[in-house]
């Protein structure tokens, strides 16, 4: 293990650099942050992602990504830049599998519910590390290391660019790579859905993000990622290395970003599916606040009544969801 460490980039994360919250003894035959990426495979709450929505609530096609085959997509993007760059790639996919632990149901529709509804609001990153730290494994937790953990809670944007810092970045080059790995890869895969949903065509584009990154989805993907590659090794020399994108490329993302804002995330067709899930969340929601009793017991009992049954709501899957608004007659 050690030498296969010694191959590292001298800015990778490191074995010997790796703390838990609570102290354990190391595995025989696997490296800290790959027992990291092992815990999180193995939980419910990455199960559920499968049947949990990333845009489209109620799509017409089996093709359409889910939060499943967007972790996938992201772990993917991530592992060829760590790689590329000769980072530690056991952490990369340890924040990129666990990343989208948090979210809820509907998308991040579900979420403005739930935010809306909470006195502290709720946020899906928050939420992530709330699972991995004390809702998994009975309300133990899986005590990952200090640096998935990190990288959990920062992967976050905000509307404004794909490099916003809506909750700082992360310390190890790892963490950030799977933050801009997030908007890579749901940038693109969300064109992908919009154009067989037939809310936008290929040649409605910005023109700008045509000319700086491709006129295809391979072309896309392979322009980000090469470009961050090239962007993020020019700093690994100076005295603040980053990940990040060159600027004209930022710019046309940017562009894109914004363009799939207005013609796709805010579409009515697509807000009017979102409104039918933030409908199902508010009604479940409200219901179980009022009855915690009826909250199944993997929750924390100790906990407040709003904040266990966010807990619940927010880890169902879309058709779960559904159908316990169904059962308790909170809709038709």
């Amino acid at each position: 293990m050690a030498a296969r460490e010694a191959t590292l980039h001298p800015l990778a994360a490191r074995e010997a650099a790796a703390t838990r919250p609570r102290p354990e003894a190391p595995d025989t035959i696997r490296l800290a942050f790959q027992v990291d990426r092992d815990r999180v495979i193995h939980t419910r709450a990455f199960r559920r992602l499968k049947h949990k929505t990333q845009v489209f609530v109620h799509p017409d096609s089996d093709h359409v990504v889910t939060r499943m085959t967007h972790t996938i997509e992201v772990q993917q993007v991530a592992r060829t830049i760590a790689r590329a760059l000769n980072l530690n790639e056991d952490l990369t996919e340890a924040v990129g599998f666990a990343h989208d632990l948090g979210h809820t149901p509907f998308g991040h529709a579900g979420e403005e519910q739930l935010a809306a509804l909470l006195p502290e609001g709720f946020r899906h990153n928050e939420q992530s590390l709330r699972i991995v730290d004390l809702l998994e494994e009975g309300g133990r937790g899986l005590n990952l290391t200090d640096q998935t953990r990190e990288g959990i809670l920062k992967h976050s944007k905000t509307r404004a660019s794909v490099a916003a810092e809506a909750w700082g970045f992360s310390s190890t080059l790892e963490g950030q790579i799977v933050k801009l790995a997030d908007s890579i890869a749901y940038l693109n895969h969300d064109i992908q859905d919009a154009i067989r949903a037939e809310l936008i065509a290929e040649s409605q584009l910005p023109d700008t993000a045509h000319a700086f990154l491709g006129t295809t989805h391979s072309a896309r993907v392979a322009t980000l990622v090469t470009d961050c590659v090239v962007a993020s090794e020019a700093t690994f020399a100076g005295t603040a290395p980053r990940i990040r994108l060159s600027d004209e490329v930022l710019g046309a993302t940017d562009v894109l970003r914004e363009f799939m804002f207005e013609r796709v995330y805010l579409h009515p067709e697509v807000l009017k599916e979102a409104q039918r899930g933030q409908q199902i969340v508010e009604a479940l929601f409200r219901h179980y606040e009022a009855r915690p009793e009826a909250i199944p017991g993997w929750s924390l009992p100790d906990d407040p009544p709003w904040r266990r049954a966010a807990d619940y709501v927010s880890g169902m899957t879309d058709g779960y969801a559904l159908w316990q608004a169904h059962s308790l007659g909170l809709i038709r």
